[in-house]
């Protein structure tokens, strides 16, 4: 008789304990958007007046769905498409549905990634490229708006950029003239996309053995990053104005429509409900695990962060405004505006710029990074599920992850041209 010398079929495993749940789930659902994008929403929609919606949505879908997409892993203790397979079949394209947007945002988040990689590495410079306008891709447009006097209005110079914008725009993404110039790959980029890769690739390869051990310092460090920050940003001059200005409330803004849609929206990003992930990450939870305290403080873990990281932003966007003698809402940005143009160049102000910078940028990678690998896990977790005889043996799911890395790496290398924005 003919021995079969086919690797044994794995377990499929659970976390070692519940700590690692709870830390691979905030890492996941902590990320970019808590620091970029939520202060932003909330001064641009009525200030304190936009938690009103927000804290309605939390209560009537956020914590629900949350506790809804953990508990239907928990229970079926399957991945986002096969748990589908046990509650209704003919659901199982929502599954699909889901594993794909998460491939989507595993190519387009790690590219974040790579240019917070660069700004770090520029950060320890002695001195910040982003603070001068001594450089080669300096235009005679640009203005060092850190030694500028307060009483001189640039804002008259309508043909001015900061260094903090050239530097981002002409250095780190040399932005070509149009979508049909695609020009040369950015080498600097490339190096920090392969590297980020590869970081990933080591934080989940043996699967939530790995992963939760790695989250214990990406979930856990960018809070110690996120108190330094905040307690820097509060001693700065014009701080104060600066949260004035994020939670000063417009009642009048609650009759606008387009308020409470941006409060959902919020809701669904930053609790990352929807694609599937809390499905598989309370997949690996014991059957019995109380997930109603767990999706619970979670979820005020995440909401508590969000505004904590508003007062952060805006105290040191306050300090900025306070510097040029402009209005703070000349200043204040979201998404990639403000972690590469105006956080940059409000650090570049500072005392020990180069520390603060550091600080910042270390703080955004390990957001971002957890966030990233756990998407990377779910896709993963996903389709192993799918075909457990076949990639649950001996290093079939290294060779597997190491596939999918290579695949999303080549789809992504028009990103770093000159065509990426």
């Amino acid at each position: 008789m003919q021995r079969d010398t086919q690797p044994e079929v794995e377990e499929r495993g659970h976390w070692g304990n519940k700590v690692e749940f709870l830390l691979a789930v905030a890492g996941n659902v902590v990320g970019l958007g808590n620091v970029w994008r939520f202060p932003y929403l909330c001064y641009k929609n009525g200030g304190g007046a936009f938690l009103v919606p927000y804290l309605v949505f939390v209560v009537t879908c956020g914590v629900p769905v949350f506790l809804l997409e953990t508990t239907i892993g928990q229970f079926t203790q399957e991945g986002g498409i096969t748990c589908w397979r046990k509650l209704c079949p003919l659901a199982e394209g929502i599954g699909f549905g889901g594993q794909l947007i998460l491939f989507y945002s595993c190519m387009t988040y790690i590219i974040i990634l790579s240019w917070a990689l660069l700004y770090l590495v520029f950060s320890f410079s002695s001195q910040l490229p982003w603070a001068s306008c001594n450089n080669d891709w300096n235009t005679e447009g640009c203005v060092d708006f850190s030694t500028k006097n307060n009483t001189v209005h640039w804002t008259n110079q309508t043909n001015s950029t900061s260094a903090a914008t050239e530097f981002w725009e002409r250095r780190v993404l040399m932005i070509s003239g149009g979508i049909e110039e695609i020009g040369s790959i950015q080498w600097e980029v490339l190096l920090c996309l392969i590297a980020m890769w590869i970081v990933c690739y080591f934080c989940i390869w043996k699967g939530v053995r790995s992963t939760g051990k790695v989250v214990y310092v990406t979930a856990t460090f960018p809070y110690v990053m996120l108190l330094i920050l905040l307690i820097r940003g509060l001693s700065l001059p014009g701080a104060f104005e600066g949260i004035i200005f994020y939670l000063l409330p417009e009642p009048s803004r609650l009759i606008d429509p387009q308020v409470w849609m941006e409060a959902v929206s919020q809701i669904f990003f930053s609790y990352s409900i929807g694609v599937g992930s809390l499905t598989v990450l309370g997949s690996y939870n014991k059957y019995n695990n109380n997930c109603y305290k767990d999706s619970l403080m979670l979820c005020l873990l995440n909401s508590g962060t969000s505004v904590v990281a508003g007062f952060a932003v805006f105290s040191v966007l306050g300090f900025m405004a306070h510097e040029q003698g402009v209005p703070i809402a000349e200043v204040a940005e979201s998404g990639p505006g403000l972690a590469f143009i105006a956080y940059p160049q409000a650090v570049a102000m500072m005392p020990l710029p180069q520390l603060w910078s550091i600080c910042f940028f270390v703080m955004l990678i390990l957001l971002g990074l957890d966030t990233q690998f756990v998407a990377m896990e779910v896709v993963m977790t996903s389709f192993i599920d799918m075909f457990p005889k076949v990639l649950r043996r001996a290093g079939r799911r290294e060779i597997f992850l190491l596939l999918f890395c290579l695949i999303c790496f080549f789809s992504q290398l028009v990103m770093v041209t000159e065509v990426c924005m």
